[in-house]
């Protein structure tokens, strides 16, 4: 049988929120143990867009996500938690404590590693997710790492290349400005010409093709990729008139989205409100006692998939974490800027 380890806080999910959870905890002298199924922390940051700018950050104009990840890791070095990356969270089962009366949950691992806690919180992002593949394409895979990608990891990768890219939200608004200046040349492919981004990030794009930076191919679909074992081209066609396009390029990126799945989440009987998890307002825990959601996976009225939104939504989930580990005991809430103990671990002010 495994060894259980205990910990204060168990954290589902390595992303913003949940590093953000390791500090929160870690101010009110609480452990926490992270669990990640891949195999970084950053949570989609860091998996789909490490090179991508976050404008939304308080008091940061802009930042990278992996920019952003790396300050997060900073923030939280004073603190007790440890990161187990490459791990699935397979099980969640409650048991009864036999001295205060309220549950303890114990989390199975991939790895065969459990854990035992008074708290679990789940700040899973989406979930479980894998990239929407273009339609009717046979086998679009066949030409990952030569040609075809789902994300941009690497923006000076497309340097000096003839990049096509299909979407129309917000990522694709976003790469198509990001990448424009320094691509050879750009295409943007839609089936519509309305876009579901931000209306600031498609006024730049629109800005781009008027001046000449960018190709706006609207309303195209593909119709085929060309190619042996290297992408050489797109064929497109225009969704009105039929008549099919033939374009040369280098790269292509689709960018339709994801496919979220919850993953082994839809058996730990959690109110669920289709592929989210329904938590209160007041402290962001579920139907279960003990079992907090935090973040994108969560989902309430009023709810904004923002990671500010996510660091406000367990900032207010750990003070009654902290409930739950020390019944009857006063949160120890204290400002961070008189917090000299913190100040002398981040180094601020030698």
């Amino acid at each position: 049988m495994s060894k259980i380890e205990e910990t204060d806080i168990i954290v589902i999910g390595a992303g913003p929120v949940g590093l953000f959870t390791v500090f929160e905890a870690g101010l009110l002298g609480l452990k926490c143990v992270l669990i990640d199924n891949l195999d970084k922390v950053g949570g989609q940051c860091a998996e789909l867009y490490p090179d991508k700018p976050i404008y939304d950050i308080p008091g940061v104009a802009v930042q990278t996500a992996e920019e952003h990840v790396s300050a997060l890791l900073k923030q939280i070095k004073p603190f007790d938690y440890q990161i187990f990356l490459n791990e699935r969270v397979d099980a969640l089962e409650e048991v009864k404590s036999d001295t205060d009366g309220l549950s303890d949950w114990i989390v199975s691992t991939s790895e065969s590693r459990k854990f035992k806690s008074k708290n679990v919180f789940i700040a899973a992002g989406a979930g479980s997710f894998e990239p929407r593949r273009p339609p009717n394409v046979d086998n679009p895979d066949r030409f990952l790492d030569s040609g075809v990608a789902y994300s941009v990891r690497n923006k000076e990768f497309y340097r000096d290349k003839d990049i096509v890219i299909f979407g129309g939200g917000d990522s694709a608004l976003d790469w198509t400005v990001e990448l424009a200046e320094q691509a050879k040349s750009l295409t943007l492919v839609h089936r519509r010409d309305e876009f579901r981004g931000a209306a600031h990030t498609e006024s730049q794009m629109r800005s781009l093709v008027k001046n000449g930076k960018v190709i706006l191919k609207t309303p195209h679909v593909i119709e085929s990729l060309i190619g042996v074992t290297k992408i050489k081209g797109v064929s497109l066609k225009n969704f009105e008139t039929k008549e099919i396009e033939v374009i040369d390029c280098d790269e292509i990126i689709f960018l339709f989205g994801l496919n979220k799945k919850l993953g082994p989440i839809v058996d730990w009987n959690l109110d669920l409100l289709g592929k989210k998890i329904k938590v209160d307002t007041e402290k962001y825990e579920t139907n279960a006692d003990g079992v907090f959601a935090v973040g994108d996976i969560n989902d309430y009225p009023g709810k904004l998939d923002l990671i500010l939104c996510g660091f406000h939504e367990t900032t207010l989930a750990v003070q009654h974490a902290y409930k739950r580990k020390f019944p009857g005991e006063r949160v120890p809430f204290g400002y961070t800027t008189s917090n000299t103990k913190l100040q002398k671990k981040l180094g601020v002010g030698e």
